[in-house]
């Protein structure tokens, strides 16, 4: 029987929940949606890093993180509903899965078609609920300590006139509680949402929630973050804003008081801020009753389906890559996928790179990558499943993604063999830099162990720290944003003792990046 392994290294199950697909990696969690049999219902579930898996304290402050969460009854906190143990050791959170994706993938400005700017009325609704949530935290005497826009997570809930989009604060792996000290929470945070004084490390109390909180109101009401910070350092010693653009000073003045430098000076909590927004906007701009839902977010019915049974294919997709799949859908029989929709790459492709030592050198593995997103954007219609000749590689990508297409195989950097290698993308340039194409490039080439440097894009605007999986096969990962067209991540997979796998992936968004990713499967390796 032909080894097959997934690049993913999916699991089938987490305790009793069937794994449909990961949903983001950081630097001390993996978090997967998947699906509870007993209560029909879609869940993701949180699991420790296996690099973290024996450091105690570690252990500790994972499940910290669940306590914390039952502590607080709120629409507006994401509600944790189990808590276990896999075989390894490592422990896991079911939690609420947050369906409609997160702030930060719904609008972004600094990145180009980063959606549709909320008007003041949807701005207060998101900051309603999100403050109600953390100031429920404050109450039962937890300090979030990284409120930022990726925190910010929308979920579909019902409600009597239909379907509505519920801001939920979640993720409090730096919370803490309020009388407690730790080492691993004497400095953290997000930079340009970071308070002052946490970043200096001192014991931040609830007002240090309240500045984060007030940095994304001024992202929210301008239009651009308060700070563009990219260390802790910046962070500690921040020059005063810009005035709020786009606002009147009423406003300005009440988003400015909460992110004062001195703590002293901020609004005594976080619903007297809130409500000190609300009275400022409304005061300058008239009512803005948008009622209870987020009606900037569109809301879409496959993306809020309730995950229907897991799909027959171990935890593959089988409804066309929708987010959920109904009892009358009729999954898709791979074998067949392949047959029609094999590829043929040029001969012989040559490594795009100037130099093999573009992949060579040190790096650290401590970044976050597409964690919690949106299933509308997801979402990828007319999926193909597509393979080099020699059945060796495989992937599935959007179906637009085939214009261009081959899988007669390459010759490796370095190497006069060659190996199976496969193509696929909108148009036949879609690696160059200035191309705005999207597309998919796997290959295999020898190696024992996973490069210490990664292929560089100088065309793209940001370019994430490196971060490392283990696991059966270990994986190196880098993420550039702001490139022509969208998205190029880039990874490094050890398939085999003396085999490496390199994925290149150029997308519109990181939600289809990390499900091309995802569904990348080798065979006979």
């Amino acid at each position: 029987m032909p080894h097959h392994a997934r690049v993913s290294d999916t699991p089938a199950r987490l305790g009793r929940y069937v794994v449909r697909r990961r949903l983001g990696s950081g630097a001390f969690a993996t978090v997967w949606l998947a699906y509870d049999e007993q209560l029909d219902s879609p869940v993701a579930v949180k699991v420790l890093a296996e690099n973290w898996a024996d450091d105690g304290q570690v252990h500790s402050r994972f499940l910290e993180e669940g306590r914390y969460l039952r502590r607080v009854e709120s629409p507006h906190v994401v509600p944790v509903y189990d808590a276990g143990e896999l075989p390894d050791g490592r422990p896991y959170l079911v939690m609420a899965y947050a369906d409609q994706g997160t702030l930060a993938a719904r609008y972004d400005p600094s990145q180009p078609g980063g959606g549709t700017p909320p008007t003041p009325g949807q701005s207060l609704v998101v900051l309603r609920q999100v403050g109600s949530g953390l100031q429920a935290l404050h109450d039962r005497g937890v300090l979030h300590r990284d409120v930022k826009p990726a925190n910010v997570l929308f979920r579909t809930v019902d409600a009597a006139d239909g379907a509505q989009v519920r801001a939920m604060l979640g993720d409090l792996g730096l919370g803490k509680a309020l009388d407690a000290s730790s080492r691993l929470t004497m400095i953290a945070g997000t930079p340009s949402y970071v308070a002052p004084e946490q970043a200096q490390a001192e014991s931040p109390d609830a007002r240090a929630d309240q500045y984060s909180l007030g940095a994304l109101a001024y992202l929210l009401l301008s239009g651009r973050p308060a700070f563009r910070f990219t260390s802790l350092q910046q962070a500690a010693d921040p020059a005063p804003p810009d005035p709020l653009p786009g606002q009147p000073a009423e406003v300005d003045a009440v988003v400015r008081r909460a992110l004062a430098r001195d703590p002293d000076d901020r609004w005594p909590d976080v619903t007297t801020f809130v409500e000190a927004v609300e009275a400022a906007v409304e005061q300058t701009a008239g009512p803005l009753d948008e009622g209870p839902t987020l009606p900037w977010l569109p809301l879409d019915p496959d993306a809020t389906r309730a995950g229907a049974g897991p799909s027959s294919s171990g935890g593959r997709e089988t409804s066309g890559g929708r987010g959920a799949t109904s009892a009358s859908e009729e999954p898709r029989d791979p074998a067949g996928s392949r047959g029609s929709l094999r590829s043929h790459l040029v001969q012989r492709r040559t490594w795009p790179y100037a130099a093999a030592a573009l992949v060579l050198g040190a790096v650290a593995a401590t970044g976050s990558f597409l964690v919690a997103r949106d299933l509308a954007t997801e979402r990828l219609p007319d999926l193909a499943v597509v393979s080099d000749t020699s059945g060796t590689l495989e992937a599935e990508v959007p179906g637009k993604w085939t214009a261009v297409s081959g899988g007669d195989g390459w010759t490796a950097p370095q190497d006069e063999a060659g190996y199976p290698a496969l193509s696929v993308g909108t148009e036949r340039d879609w690696t160059a830099e200035t191309s705005t194409g999207h597309g998919v490039f796997l290959a295999l080439m020898p190696g024992s162990d996973l490069p210490d440097r990664m292929p560089g894009h100088p065309e793209c605007d940001t370019s994430a720290a490196p971060y490392s999986e283990s696991g059966s096969q270990p994986s190196r990962t880098v993420v550039h944003s702001g490139c022509p067209g969208g998205v190029t991540v880039e990874r490094v997979v050890q398939v085999a003792a003396d085999r490496l796998l390199w994925v290149q992936v150029r997308s519109p968004d990181t939600a289809t990046a990390n499900r091309v990713l995802d569904s990348v499967t080798t065979r006979g390796i």
